[in-house]
C-alpha cells in the first residue's frame, strides 16, 4: 500500500506514550485492513525501539485476526463444517500466512496410502489397524505428552511438518483422515483424555436413542494407535475414581472438536505478554460454545 500522509502521520504516533492516543491510532490503522501489513512490517524492520516493535506486532496480529475471525464465523455457520478446514483455521491463528494447499496435499498423500489398503471386506478392527500402520509405522507419527509450553504440538500443519504431536494434535489428524475415508471413528468425552472410539456403522449420531457406549466397538489412543477394550476404559474410570456416565461416551461433532482444540491451545498463552492471544482464542471458543454465530 502506498504510504499516504495520513498513514505516515499514524505511524509517527505508534510510539506515543499516551495509551488513549495509541488506541485511537491503532483503530485507525486497523481500518485500512490487511493491505497495510507490508507497510507495518517495513516500519518494524526500521524501528529500534522494542516497545514500538511489540505494538507493531500486535497491530499486525489484530489485522490477521480480524480476517481469521470472519472466516471462522463462516465455517461455524455451515450446517456440517468439515474438520480439516476448521483445523486449518486454528493453525492460521499462529501461522497467518499458512498455505492451506500444502497442508491439504500432505493430508491427501496419507489419505491415499490408507485408502489403497482399505476395502469393504475388512472388519472395523482391521480398518483401525490399517490406519495405525500407515500413520504410526509407515508415516512415523510420534505421540508426545501434552505441554502447554509447545503450542505447535496442537496445530495440524506442525504435526504434519514434524511428524509428532500431543494427543489432541495427533487425534485431530486421525479424525480428519477418518472423515475423508468415511470411517466411523469419533472423539469422545473421557475425562482427562483425548480418546477416539469406533462406533457401529448404523449408529445414529443425531438421535442417540441408545446409550452410546453400547455402540462402541473399541477405543483408540491417538498417541500411538493402540486399541483399548470397554474393560480397559472401565478400569481407567475406577483408577481415577470417576463413575462413568452416558455423557462421557457421546461423540463430539466437528464444532465441538475444534472448540476443544481452541480451549487447549489457549492454555499455551498464560504469560502476560501473550494474554491477548488467550483472550482471542477463548472468544472463538465461546462462539462455538454458545452456538450463536455473530
Amino acid at each position: 500500500m502506498d504510504e499516504t500522509r495520513e498513514i505516515s502521520a499514524l505511524f509517527h504516533l505508534i510510539d506515543d506514550p499516551d495509551e488513549e492516543v495509541f488506541t485511537t491510532v491503532a483503530d485507525r490503522i486497523i481500518d485500512y485492513g490487511k493491505p497495510i501489513i507490508p507497510n507495518l512490517e517495513h516500519l518494524w524492520e526500521n524501528t529500534p525501539d522494542e516497545l514500538t516493535q511489540l505494538r507493531i506486532e500486535l497491530l499486525i496480529h489484530r489485522l490477521y485476526f480480524r480476517d481469521l475471525h470472519a472466516d471462522f464465523v463462516q465455517w461455524a455457520s455451515m450446517e456440517s463444517p468439515d474438520l480439516l478446514t476448521g483445523a486449518l483455521l486454528v493453525a492460521r491463528f499462529q501461522y497467518p500466512d499458512l498455505s492451506s494447499a500444502a497442508v491439504m496435499q500432505d493430508i491427501e498423500k496419507i489419505r491415499r496410502n490408507i485408502w489403497l489398503e482399505l476395502n469393504s471386506y475388512l472388519t472395523s478392527l482391521e480398518q483401525a489397524n490399517v490406519l495405525g500402520t500407515i500413520l504410526y509405522r509407515y508415516y512415523n507419527l510420534k505421540g508426545i505428552e501434552t505441554s502447554y509450553q509447545e503450542p505447535n504440538d496442537f496445530l495440524l500443519n506442525k504435526v504434519l511438518d514434524t511428524k509428532k504431536g500431543n494427543p489432541v494434535g495427533n487425534g485431530i489428524l486421525y479424525l480428519i483422515l477418518c472423515e475423508l475415508l468415511d470411517v466411523n471413528i469419533k472423539v469422545i468425552n473421557i475425562p482427562r483424555q483425548f480418546i477416539l472410539a469406533y462406533f457401529d456403522a448404523e449408529y445414529d449420531f443425531e438421535e442417540m436413542k441408545t446409550e452410546p457406549e453400547q455402540k462402541i466397538q473399541f477405543y483408540i489412543d491417538p498417541m500411538n494407535g493402540h486399541v483399548y477394550t470397554q474393560q480397559d476404559i472401565e478400569t481407567y474410570f475406577k483408577r481415577i475414581s470417576v463413575p462413568p456416565t452416558v455423557s462421557y461416551f457421546k461423540p463430539f461433532d466437528n464444532k465441538r472438536v475444534i472448540q476443544y482444540l481452541i480451549e487447549e491451545l489457549a492454555k499455551c498463552f498464560e504469560d502476560e505478554r501473550h494474554l491477548y492471544k488467550k483472550q482471542e482464542l477463548l472468544e472463538l471458543a465461546a462462539l462455538l460454545q454458545s452456538g450463536i454465530v455473530k
